[in-house]
């Protein structure tokens, strides 16, 4: 499924939060959206999945407004995985994941076999099967973030909005997250945060500073000691591994005071 962004305008207890910001993901494109704390990435995805309504532009899925779109139909095709994982209720790991086939269903409906292999298999795919009888409630910051990938992987969506998906994950899981992700073959719009991983994994980078979009391309024509440094206020330097065609980037000290 397609996505396209245009001129997305948020304002916020009366501060403009995003100005006329355009993105495109296609079907099969891993995009991300990079930017510092407080760019307006957050909330340029909560419109996505209608939880901002934004003042001005469109949101267009294969082309459809979403506005003329029902809830319930737009939750078939988008799942989201966000930074927050804090409940009000005690769930278990198995509850959570099934949770992700509630759009699939009528009112009513129950959970049947295929539910149930579905629900399992995403959770084969982030490791985490063997954590079904747990609490989700006990499970550390990263176990809680792979059971809400797991989720959104059995609501089998066709586009995949998330919300600095590697927060609490050490680097072994990161590393696995993202490429479960980019494995999946469908749209993936996910605001990142570290510049080595946003490199290493999208297709295509957004950069957004103070709510407006400065940059966008392909991660190794755009990620650049002066881009970093315009952006985020910090001296770095940037190279392409021969051998790998990965950028690393390596952070120069900060002589600044705060």
């Amino acid at each position: 499924m397609d996505l396209s962004l245009k001129n997305i305008g948020v304002t916020l207890d009366n501060k403009k939060i995003i100005s006329e910001v355009s993105v495109d993901a296609k079907m099969g494109e891993f995009i991300g959206i990079i930017g510092p704390n407080g760019s307006g990435k957050s909330t340029l995805l909560r419109t996505i999945y209608r939880v901002i309504k934004p003042d001005c532009g469109a949101i267009l899925l294969d082309g459809r407004d979403l506005r003329q779109i029902k809830l319930a139909d737009s939750a078939k095709k988008t799942a989201v995985v966000s930074q927050f994982n804090q409940l009000d209720f005690d769930l278990s790991v198995w509850e959570m994941v099934i949770i992700g086939r509630t759009p699939h269903k009528g009112f009513l409906g129950t959970d049947n076999a295929e539910d149930y292999e579905i629900a399992l298999t995403a959770m084969r795919k982030v490791g985490m099967a063997n954590y079904a009888d747990r609490r989700f409630a006990t499970l550390s910051g990263g176990e809680k973030q792979r059971i809400l990938l797991a989720r959104a992987l059995a609501q089998q969506p066709q586009l995949l909005v998330l919300d600095e998906p590697t927060n609490h994950l050490d680097i072994k899981y990161q590393l696995q997250l993202l490429s479960i992700v980019k494995s999946l073959g469908i749209g993936v719009l996910a605001a990142l945060h570290d510049l080595s991983l946003a490199a290493m994994y999208c297709d295509k980078l957004y950069v957004m500073k103070a709510g407006s979009l400065v940059a966008y391309g392909p991660p190794n024509k755009i990620i650049t000691s002066q881009l970093i440094r315009a952006v985020y206020e910090i001296d770095c330097t940037v190279q392409e591994n021969a051998a790998t065609g990965y950028l690393a980037i390596a952070y120069h000290p900060c002589h600044c005071s705060a």
